[in-house]
């Protein structure tokens, strides 16, 4: 507790004993002050709020500009503490009127700064803060209400993107449990008015894009489980419990120690069922479409945490909502299936795998297609990579067999004499005898000059244009040497890059490559995922040459595992990273020349002709011009990709509609929901980089022919942007 300050002594000398606070000091300590208010503590909440409301008004006179700062960014920055700085600051108010309406006009300054600068999130955080103000008798209800009327009335403006009126109804709702008493008991005419326009938006508003946003395909809300019983999915109360952990996640997930404890020191703790609370709040972001808040991983070692700080009652509750979500898999959306999948096998990792598998033996008499084995099937698939097969198998009941993961290793063709008449059996004995003894790239071309071509009857003079039988005797054998590890495979791409750029030098040759990669190690998907990687990277492959090979008929049978899909959104990945980086270069090339301009033009004392001007930018264009041709040609590429996968997924999905419509059948099955939801996935995913092509992706594919269970896809994304 600050006594009354000495900071203009008398006497002008400084007191002994005592070191003067230097004014970063004290604005430190204030700071410090501010921000851990709330926090525990032997006091109890109001003597802190009086003992800190009585510091900051000492410290009005010389600090007060600092002190607003400060007290603003909280209201932004610690929303779960809302109430507790409203309190302050009404306070503050009551102590120093000046002062209130100081706060007032800042916080309104910085609402519209976040406005200005999209930090919406936060808008709304100021727009609940300067709302219980009016619980704090800082500002006058109907200024509050004038206030809203401003937000509604945007729902009157004409041709407005509906996304800025959906922001002011929200702003304007999500308010309403801090002060919606306090305004209808004070102005009841106009709050009726403001509902009654609220709804009136709410039943016009556009709806199209919500189905690529939901978790759930079926609206029925999940009734309430058995356990302690929470506040009603619609209630209030929930309302701003759920809001309030979402705020301590944001706060604090950078360290997941400090996030779980907050969480469960969260106040009021002993009267609600606060575990089930949390971890449903957890979920709810890592299934959040397009893209959870934060990392998926941080999830998983939050909830880790969590079970470490309550190992006797949150494990327990964090086992009953995967239950509840396994149950519910029918409905689940495909990309939120994924992350389900993610979490639930690495959490598995930090808990020796163990689960009651036979619970879930109801998925054994189902089609493998189906969600449940599906499920089960992937996240067994997962627990291998982050354990061993052996074990995996070990601690799975034997009548999951049909669903555990195959024994990862190598499918060597030629290994086995009983083969010995395929074409090509002696060259791969030739290969390995070569490949063994360390021959040089010049002796594996040697031995692969004699490989026929069984795409051509003449003699190919050129000698190594596309010829699948090559292809697949050394990459076969290549991969079958270096198996024994992703490093050893690595070497041996490294080693032999110079044999792959010749022999998948055509379109055909990269999609044999990978087709044979396939053959090799089609039980080991996290070796397929890793190889493709690296082929991309060292440009054996292109992306364009994995998508067609996600997409061919020989994937057909893998086409809905997790792994394939692992593969393209990588590719996608790498793809979008090579056009960033080639156009940061020209934006820097572009900025060097710049500076070289204004140096120039700051010394223009100096009478240099103009020859040596030339000179120095000479070498600059041309980088720059060059710089601009790549950029065009990797955007161009960009685009190919893009229209490769959305051509695939169109001709797949209309050849899947015709026969069921032809045969009679349901178009609805396991496959067309999962197909249908990778292809929403892509759109979602790289959302930012597709928005440059819609209109491409509108004229080529997208049209008004299409059939309108692929076209309403198209349809939902677009309207994501109006």
């Amino acid at each position: 507790m600050s006594r009354r300050r000495h900071s203009d002594d008398s006497d002008g000398q400084p007191h002994k004993r005592r070191r003067t606070s230097e004014p970063s000091e004290i604005e430190e300590r204030l700071e410090s002050l501010i921000c851990r208010v709330g926090e525990k503590s032997n006091s109890s909440l109001e003597s802190n709020l009086e003992g800190l409301a009585g510091v900051l008004e000492a410290d009005l006179p010389n600090y007060k500009s600092k002190i607003l700062r400060i007290l603003c960014t909280v209201a932004r920055l610690l929303p779960e503490k809302l109430t507790v700085y409203t309190t302050l600051v009404g306070l503050l108010n009551a102590r120093n009127y000046n002062f209130g309406g100081e706060f007032v006009e800042a916080m309104i300054r910085q609402l519209k700064e976040c406005l200005k600068v999209n930090m919406y999130n936060q808008a709304v955080h100021l727009v609940r803060f300067l709302s219980d103000l009016v619980n704090c008798h800082v500002i006058a209800a109907p200024s509050m209400v004038a206030m809203f009327e401003n937000f509604v009335s945007v729902t009157q403006e004409e041709d407005v993107p509906q996304v800025r009126c959906d922001w002011y109804i929200f702003a304007f709702l999500s308010s309403l449990p801090w002060v919606g008493k306090e305004l209808y008991e004070k102005k009841d005419a106009e709050m009726d008015r403001l509902l009654s326009q609220t709804e009136s938006y709410l039943k016009r508003r556009l709806k199209t894009h919500v189905p690529m946003l939901q978790v759930w395909t079926a609206d029925k809300p999940h009734p309430q489980e058995e356990g302690p019983v929470m506040p009603g999915s619609h209630s209030v109360e929930r309302f701003v419990i759920e809001e309030n952990l979402h705020c301590i996640i944001k706060s604090h997930w950078k360290e997941r120690k400090t996030c779980a404890a907050q969480l469960l020191s969260y106040p009021g703790n002993n009267k609600i069922p606060l575990n089930y609370h949390i971890v449903e709040v957890i979920f709810a972001e890592l299934f959040q479409l397009p893209s959870p808040p934060h990392i998926e991983v941080m999830y998983t070692t939050l909830l880790i945490e969590l079970c470490k700080l309550q190992p006797g009652s949150l494990p327990q509750v964090l086992a009953q909502a995967t239950e509840m979500l396994y149950m519910r898999l029918d409905t689940m959306n495909t990309t939120c299936v994924d992350r389900f999948i993610n979490w639930f096998s690495h959490h598995l990792s930090n808990f020796q795998f163990r689960w009651s598998w036979e619970d879930w033996s109801d998925c054994l008499t189902q089609d493998l297609e189906k969600p449940k084995p599906k499920f089960v099937r992937e996240v067994l698939e997962k627990c291998m990579r982050l354990s061993y097969h052996q074990r995996i198998i070990d601690l799975v009941p034997a009548s999951f067999s049909v669903l555990s993961p195959a024994n990862p290793v190598c499918m060597y063709k030629y290994a086995d004499e009983s083969n010995r008449s395929l074409p090509g059996y002696t060259v791969a004995l030739c290969l390995t005898i070569a490949i063994k003894n360390k021959a040089s790239n010049d002796e594996i071309f040697g031995i692969l000059k004699d490989v026929p071509n069984p795409n051509q009857e003449d003699d190919d003079d050129e000698g190594f244009s596309f010829n699948p039988l090559k292809i697949e005797v050394f990459v076969q054998t290549l991969l079958h040497l270096a198996a024994k590890s992703f490093s050893h495979s690595f070497s041996a791409l490294a080693k032999f890059h110079e044999v792959f750029k010749t022999l998948a030098e055509s379109d055909e040759g990269k999609l044999h490559v990978l087709r044979v990669v396939y053959e090799v190690w089609k039980n080991h998907p996290q070796m397929i995922a890793v190889l493709v990687d690296k082929m991309i990277r060292t440009q054996i492959v292109d992306c364009a040459a994995v998508a067609n090979w996600i997409f061919s008929s020989e994937l057909a049978h893998d086409f809905t595992r997790f792994y394939i899909w692992e593969i393209l959104h990588s590719t996608i990945r790498k793809m979008n990273k090579h056009v960033l980086k080639i156009h940061k270069e020209l934006e820097d090339t572009k900025a060097r020349l710049a500076r070289q301009h204004k140096r120039r033009d700051s010394d223009d004392d100096d009478d240099d002709d103009d020859r040596s001007t030339d000179r120095e930018d000479g070498p600059l264009e041309e980088q720059i011009e060059r710089l601009q041709e790549k950029v065009e040609s990797a955007q161009s590429e960009q685009k190919n990709l893009f229209l490769v996968i959305f051509q695939r997924f169109i001709m797949l999905l209309t050849e899947h509609l015709v026969r069921c419509e032809t045969g009679g059948i349901d178009v609805f099955t396991p496959w067309y929901k999962s197909c249908i939801e990778r292809l929403q996935q892509i759109f979602l995913q790289h959302h930012q980089i597709i928005q440059q092509y819609m209109v491409t992706l509108e004229n080529l594919l997208f049209t008004a022919e299409l059939d309108h269970h692929i076209l309403a896809v198209f349809q939902q994304f677009c309207a994501l942007q109006a």
